[in-house]
């Protein structure tokens, strides 16, 4: 009778590697890994580092790239904006306490201008603006606005003052400026006349108004 015994694998059925010797001196087999796997790990390692490359050096340009020139900061309101006396100087009779006149503000360029305030250097006169302050003046858009002077004290008025001014307070979005703004001789001389009419000389009219 034959014996039959268990079939033997043939020869390179399984691909080894030697990782040992056992005690008896007979080297000892482990199956090698798979080596498609760790080509695709290469792959997928290969390809994060090319990204992180790529935008490591996209944000690098980004960062230092050319930038154009800030734009310069807008001009003062007092570098835009300008005064001019245009007349109508209301002529009041003696005892007298206000009179009026018309002036033009305008502007020849930048930002908006608002108009705070109105008022002349002398403390025997006040001033009052219509339109009300604040109003706004825009470039290429003139505003008319009338001035009503009011005497306070005839006594200490200046009744012939060289170059009477009035003092404006302007802002824009960069600063807000008190600013002097002399109206010519054309003013000062309808000034002049307009005082010495509502406070003749040598009279007594050195009342206050209420």
């Amino acid at each position: 009778m034959n014996a039959i015994g268990p079939i033997e694998p043939g020869d390179d059925t399984y691909e080894t590697r030697a990782t040992g010797t056992a005690s008896t001196g007979q080297a000892w087999t482990q199956p090698l890994r798979s080596r498609p796997l760790l080509t695709r790990h290469r792959r997928t390692a290969l390809a994060l580092a090319t990204a992180a490359a790529v935008g490591a050096a996209g944000l690098s340009l980004y960062l230092t790239r050319p930038r154009p020139p800030e734009p310069p900061p807008p001009l003062y309101p007092s570098q835009t904006v300008a005064v001019t006396y245009k007349g109508e100087m209301t002529r009041p009779r003696a005892g007298d306490r206000s009179f009026s006149f018309t002036v033009s503000l305008s502007q020849d360029s930048g930002p908006p201008v608002s108009v705070r305030r109105i008022t002349q250097p002398t403390t025997a006169l006040s001033v009052t603006a219509a339109p009300h302050t604040p109003f706004t003046v825009k470039s290429g858009t003139p505003r008319t606005a009338r001035i009503t002077m009011h005497i306070r004290e005839c006594g200490n008025v200046q009744r012939n003052a060289g170059l009477p001014f009035l003092v404006v307070t302007l802002r824009n979005v960069r600063a807000m400026q008190i600013q002097s703004f002399i109206l010519g001789s054309a003013y000062a001389k309808d000034l002049s006349a307009a005082l010495t009419a509502a406070c003749p000389p040598n009279t007594d009219v050195m009342s206050k108004t209420p």
